[in-house]
């Protein structure tokens, strides 16, 4: 008997075909949507969502949600950070001091200055109404950033939407203008995506200010707040301790003006299924700092990557103090059991710990980029003044890491190694001796997404150093980036990095630049022009191999601005096609040369890129006819 469909699967099915490029009819994809804006942030729904389709991408992107209201100049920040700094003593803000305890068996403390911020502007997004702009709160607020809602786009391979998957932002949030956060990926499996964002959980303990004048002392005591709110428009919650190790050194005390005591937020992995259902597993990873993305493995486990430990202890101190323990030992890639209660820190399953030379424990492994290819766990650092900047592999070839086959004596995770990919430069990002080894080089390499499209070809995304470059014209053009990203094909260049591997090394094939203009600013309707971005470079990708022997690789890039934080700026979704056999740049237009699919709007960032998750109904064969 033939079976009817039922008009949801109908549905479906047309989208399909749609989002494969197989139906004649003209299905109108909601490719204007920036210009009938009908949702409060900027993108009409073509339909309600009820499914990703099959075949399609998916892109992780954030709206600005604050106002005016949201910051006032002149109050402190972080909100709830002691001693309170204004405007009227900028030139001396007044510090405290916290005795945090030494590593047993001493029973001394060591002195730790925490100082505050103030707030220079208001909570207004830039505009072109008038000169504010938010985001020049982070010169006195380095961890500065504002928590907004998150946003799963279905798109067809031109950036055409088919939908939006609205994440709950009483569930989870991410930070606005925290550029490494919201990576998005597709599990092993192919039948779900993961992020990570936050989600309040029980406050830390009060902290009491003691003393006068120049003698000010933070003492931290042994209650536990209510639980922390989970909404837009928090204050650096992605600075914020997490439940689980509350650093009284972190300046990032409250998520907002008038919190009854120190808030704290979980850094948690939020996985969707194909047909938008979702589920949390909450951490206590990351404390002080953003997790970056996670990716579910063959094993069911989840495998992210991160940093931590945004408070005041030196390298000494977080190498001799239990505190500094704790927070080198919750960071750069960890490991989480779906559903699990989080892990207190130190034993929350960090895969591998290492310090390089004199550098501070805990920022060797601040990872940002992370896939899993062929039962292997891969890793990028490119950010932060300490360690190597490179592309890193977790454990050994073919094998997840796990709490069973941890090594050492006794086993622990932070005992699996983590190694360069033999080939790949090792840069310093600074010129200490101590810390570049013999095999490491001072410069520029700021390594991002990586993609394998074979056992043999690596696609790295490579950001730039997104330094703004004045006065400077290229080809008649205004450029704003440096020349060493623009140089074509070296190790050092922006953009997509091709590297074979060759006789067990890693060679640099080429790097594709061409159509991402990079350094060239561009416009972004209601943006102000004082503050354009610039492409420097790419952050996260994803691919996908055709069977004519090319791979299409699917890229959100960087960018260089003179905006307060260049991580707020309005960026792109591109695409690349790529001969996977060909060892140097293609002619043809068609090959080679990145182009726009997807344009964020003033008030919008784009994070991740991932395939559409597809279920065992689709994956199968069909729909069931």
């Amino acid at each position: 008997m033939k079976k009817k469909l039922a008009p949801a699967t109908l549905a479906i099915a047309v989208a399909i075909a749609f989002a494969l490029g197989s139906f004649a009819i003209n299905l109108k994809a909601d490719d204007k949507d920036h210009d009938h804006d009908q949702d409060s942030d900027h993108h009409r729904d073509h339909s309600q969502f009820s499914k990703f389709v099959p075949g399609t991408i998916v892109l992780s992107r954030t709206v600005y949600k604050g106002t005016a209201d949201t910051i006032t100049i002149g109050e402190s920040l972080p909100p709830g950070c002691q001693p309170l700094g204004s405007a009227a003593d900028a030139a001396s803000e007044p510090t405290a001091n916290v005795n945090v305890p030494l590593l047993p068996p001493s029973t001394a403390t060591t002195a730790v200055a925490v100082s505050c911020g103030y707030a220079s502007d208001n909570g207004e997004a830039p505009n072109l109404k008038d000169s504010h702009n938010v985001w020049n709160n982070a010169s006195s607020d380095g961890s500065f950033g504002v928590s907004s809602p998150i946003r799963l786009d279905d798109l067809t391979a031109d950036g055409q939407r088919l939908g939006t998957l609205h994440i709950p932002g009483n569930e989870i949030v991410t930070s606005f203008s925290s550029k490494s956060e919201l990576a998005l990926n597709r599990s092993v499996d192919g039948k779900s995506l993961t992020f990570m964002g936050y989600r309040g959980g029980p406050g830390c303990p009060t902290l009491t200010l003691s003393g006068s004048g120049a003698s000010l002392t933070l003492t931290q005591g042994t209650n536990v707040g209510p639980i922390s709110p989970t909404r837009p428009n928090l204050i650096d919650a992605s600075a914020s301790s997490t439940p689980g190790l509350c650093d009284p050194t972190n300046p990032a005390v409250s998520s907002y003006e008038g919190a009854t005591g120190p808030t704290a937020y979980y850094r948690s992995v939020a996985e969707v299924d194909s047909w938008g259902r979702i589920s949390y597993t909450d951490g206590d990873a990351y404390s002080g700092d953003n997790s970056r993305g996670s990716m579910k493995g063959a094993n069911s486990l989840y495998y992210s990557a991160g940093n931590d430990n945004n408070g005041g202890l030196s390298k000494t101190q977080a190498g001799e103090t239990a505190l500094g323990f704790n927070l080198s030992h919750s960071t750069g890639a960890e490991l989480f059991t779906p559903g699990a209660t989080p892990l207190v820190p130190p034993a929350n399953n960090m895969l591998g710990f290492f310090v390089v030379g004199k550098d501070k424990p805990g920022k060797d492994t601040n990872f940002r980029g992370l896939t899993i290819f062929d039962n292997t766990v891969y890793v990028t650092k490119g950010s932060g003044s300490n360690g190597v900047n490179t592309v890193y592999q977790v454990g050994t070839s073919g094998s997840l890491p796990t709490t069973s086959n941890a090594p050492g004596t006794p086993p622990a995770t932070v005992n699996f190694l983590v190694t360069p990919l033999p080939g790949f430069p090792q840069v310093s990002p600074t010129p200490d001796t101590s810390t570049t080894g013999a095999t490491a080089s001072v410069g520029g390499y700021y390594p991002f997404g990586i993609w394998f499209a074979n056992s043999t070809t690596l696609y790295v995304c490579n950001e730039g150093d997104l330094v703004y470059t004045p006065d400077q014209v290229i080809n008649g053009q205004t450029n704003v980036a440096n020349s060493g990203d623009l140089a074509p094909n070296t190790m050092f260049s922006a953009g997509l990095q091709k590297w074979s591997l060759q006789s067990g090394t890693w060679v640099l094939q080429y790097v594709i630049q061409n159509g991402l203009n990079l350094g060239v600013p561009y416009s972004v309707k209601d943006y102000p022009t004082s503050i354009e971005p610039a492409t420097g470079g790419c952050r996260n990708i994803t691919g996908v191999v055709n069977p004519d022997g090319t791979a299409t690789i699917y890229a959100i890039t960087s960018t260089i601005s003179l905006n307060g934080d260049n991580g707020a700026d309005p960026n792109k979704l591109v695409k690349v096609t790529d001969v996977l056999s060909a060892t140097s740049l293609s002619t043809k237009p068609y090959y080679d040369n990145f182009v726009t699919i997807r344009s964020a709007r003033a008030g919008e960032a784009f994070r991740g890129v991932a395939l559409a998750p597809e279920d065992d109904y689709f994956s199968s064969g069909g729909f069931g006819w």
